[in-house]
């Protein structure tokens, strides 16, 4: 009996997106290595907060129930923060959700919409029954990642600001008092029918606080997406909430460590990254970016990413010598916090729907500027110097040869 059970664990498939069956890195590590070897590798991979490692949460049952019932992976953790003798804590409940598309993307638009709607009920629930303060979701998450197809009938997913998944998310915003922040391709009916890859900030009161639109839009592979959209025009908005001062810096803008840097400059306590990226191209650099942000800018960072492959009806060509294709890869998931004391959680994961909530001591953003100084220490006027000079047509790089470099030969 035994030696069947073996034999079946070792025909098994592994689930797509996998690594080598698991559903992380950590627990491929956690499975594979003795426990002091994980401890110490942990301490290495994800750091420490406040000298430890992070502390688990344990969820109210309703919230595991929903988990279980509709198999997203689910999981909690707590950052803490020093105790200070003339502040309180500051703790706020935070959430990140990862999903995959709910149909085909050769079904009817408005069902795909509709379906993911219905998809994301039991997340959201979970979310809210779990007491979370401030919930992000993915990038454009009410459709399918299509916008590298350069096919326009995908526009038909673009809808007003205030349009109908906004109105979905304000219903669960005033039920749990919460503040939610929906990634959509907003359709700017004002301006001409202007498409924005924007963000919608919803307050816990259902009311909307504001937007923000994507600052860098790639040109890399499948990823060219200025055929739907260009660069936004809202700058660096930080949203003062009930819960704290949060930012957005969609997808692509988490390569361009100014556009952290102006969020930071801007108070931010903590800057969501709602993304879409794949295995194949993005990977490595998945949890390095987020979690230097955090450190050098000393805000805490929540890194979506969507799950799943996503197959369109016709095949689109990258422009790098590869064959048609008609999807970009395995979006990855991997959702993750990270702090500014360069601790960070475990990662969603990589293949199943997901909700991965934190409690944060928002307190630590200033113990941290505290301890290392980095933005009194930053030399902001020469990098403004710099910069303007560097924006000109006749900037000449500053170079300082060594002149034997360029001596005539005898």
């Amino acid at each position: 009996m035994e030696e069947n059970v073996k034999e079946e664990e070792q025909t098994r498939t592994p689930p797509g997106g996998s690594i080598c069956g698991f559903e992380s890195l950590h627990q491929l590590l956690r499975a594979s290595l003795k426990p002091e070897l994980f401890h110490e590798v942990s301490r290495l991979l994800l750091g420490l907060n406040c000298g430890t490692p992070l502390d688990r949460i344990t969820l109210p049952e309703p919230a595991t129930t929903l988990s279980s019932t509709h198999d997203f992976d689910l999981q909690a953790y707590c950052f803490h923060a020093e105790k200070e003798s003339l502040r309180q804590p500051r703790i706020v409940r935070v959430g990140l959700i990862q999903n995959s598309i709910a149909l085909p993307t050769t079904a009817p638009f408005i069902d795909q919409r509709r379906a993911i709607f219905q998809k994301l009920k039991p997340i959201i629930d979970s979310a809210g029954v779990s007491g979370v303060n401030i919930l992000c979701l993915q990038e454009a998450w009410t459709m399918p990642f299509a916008f590298c197809t350069r096919e326009k009938r995908w526009c038909e997913f673009g809808e007003p600001f205030d349009g109908e998944s906004t109105q979905f998310l304000q219903d669960f915003a005033r039920k749990y008092n919460m503040v939610i922040v929906s990634p959509i391709l907003e359709r700017d009916v004002v301006h001409g029918e202007t498409l924005w890859n924007t963000a919608v900030i919803i307050g816990n009161h259902g009311n909307i606080i504001g937007k923000h639109r994507k600052n860098h839009i790639p040109r890399v592979g499948d990823f060219n997406e200025s055929t739907y959209y260009m660069e936004g025009n809202t700058e660096h908005p930080v949203f003062e909430t009930i819960f704290g001062k949060i930012a957005v810096n969609i997808c692509f803008g988490r390569h361009h460590p100014l556009n952290w840097l102006a969020f930071g400059l801007n108070g931010a306590e903590i800057v969501f990254n709602p993304s879409a990226t794949v295995g194949e191209l993005s990977e490595p650099m998945w949890p390095i970016e987020a979690r230097n942000a955090a450190i050098v800018n000393s805000y805490f960072v929540g890194s979506i990413n969507r799950v799943g492959t996503e197959i369109f009806p016709n095949a689109f060509t990258s422009g790098d010598g590869k064959p048609p294709h008609k999807d970009f890869g395995h979006f990855y998931g991997s959702s993750h916090f990270s702090a500014p004391d360069a601790s960070c959680t475990g990662s969603l994961s990589r293949y199943r729907d997901g909700l991965m909530i934190a409690d944060m001591d928002l307190n630590l953003c200033r113990q941290l500027k505290d301890k290392w100084g980095f933005r009194m220490t930053a030399r902001y006027e020469l990098y403004a110097e710099m910069l303007a000079r560097y924006v000109k047509p006749d900037y000449q790089p500053q170079i300082i040869s060594d002149p034997s470099l360029h001596k005539k030969p005898a």
